[in-house]
């Protein structure tokens, strides 16, 4: 009974705490329904989101995979939140959030096979152009875990890079980073339609975030940590595996499913945005690292080669 009693006290003093009546929260607990796993996971509504645009039986699957990612986007945003926001950021914290992420990008590595060993060609061949011009380059939580894994310098395009620093706007960072050119012409500055429907959806958000992540993305929060903690080999191994998992493993994953199914011979061999997918999607070309100052110049110089 003492331990009931403990317990309630210090229900009490929480809803004290709030300013709130601790017998109306008890006497709402009282008349509740116990929760079901069914409604804690919203399994209905999780189960009920997947509209195909086709009768193929393998269109189900292309929809699922892609919502899997994109919730395991959603936790790699949440884990680097809580690094981002940590008021008193230790190594030990620091470099199990990286691994926890590296983890979720693991997964979706392994997870290519369900794209390049479980849909039938032909059927994909069939059901691609009813999402012309959706694309998988419209992700708006990957850029976002971009914009916060690194400064914005390395996401910029080679070509622009000399002309870009920290004082620059963003408003014009925005227009020179790498993956504008899937769908910009620099020549003309004419923009492809799914770059123009993806701006118009993301772009404010993205200004925000490129902006509010400025000072706090993970390579920031790790030029805040003591000098000593920098070198820590842990930690070191945790950012560079995250750098390198992102972007060539999953990068390369990705590119690899990709080409089995649109470079085929049996379609045009475009994307169906339109984009010039190998080029944007390979890492030698555009050469994405977060964290260049963990790796040799010998590393560097070789991103991208040889996987």
């Amino acid at each position: 009974m003492s331990d009931y009693s403990e317990l309630v006290n210090e229900i009490d003093k929480k809803y004290k705490g709030l300013h709130q009546k601790t017998e109306a929260y008890l006497e709402g607990l009282l008349w509740s329904k116990p929760i079901t796993y069914w409604d804690y996971i919203q399994t209905d509504a999780l189960l009920n989101l997947q509209i195909q645009r086709t009768t193929l039986p393998d269109e189900n699957i292309f929809i699922m995979y892609h919502q899997i990612n994109e919730l395991l986007f959603k936790m790699i945003l949440w884990e680097i939140k809580q690094v981002s926001y940590a008021e008193n950021l230790t190594t030990s914290f620091f470099t199990e959030r990286l691994m926890r992420i590296s983890r979720y990008f693991d997964m979706l590595t392994t997870s290519f096979t369900i794209m390049g060993d479980g849909m039938e060609v032909e059927q994909y061949m069939k059901f691609r152009h009813t999402l012309t011009p959706a694309s998988g380059f419209q992700s708006a939580q990957y850029r976002l875990i971009e914009f916060c894994s690194t400064d914005l310098i390395n996401l910029i395009d080679y070509r622009f890079r000399a002309t870009i620093d920290r004082n620059t706007p963003y408003t014009h960072a925005f227009e020179h980073l790498y993956w504008q050119a899937a769908g910009k012409d620099y020549q003309t500055e004419e923009k492809s339609y799914f770059l123009k429907q993806f701006e118009e959806k993301y772009k404010d958000q993205f200004l925000r975030v490129m902006e509010e992540y400025n000072t706090i993305n993970l390579w920031r929060k790790f030029k805040e940590l003591p000098e000593s903690d920098q070198q820590n080999p842990e930690l070191i191994k945790a950012m560079r595996h995250y750098d390198y998992t992102v972007n060539i493993t999953w990068v390369m994953g990705h590119y690899r499913a990709a080409q089995k199914y649109i470079d085929n011979g049996k379609g045009d061999g475009e994307a169906t945005g339109g984009s010039d997918w190998k080029k944007y999607m390979h890492p030698r070309y555009q050469r994405r690292i977060f964290f260049p100052e963990l790796w040799s110049e010998q590393e560097l110089a070789s991103w991208g080669e040889n996987v």
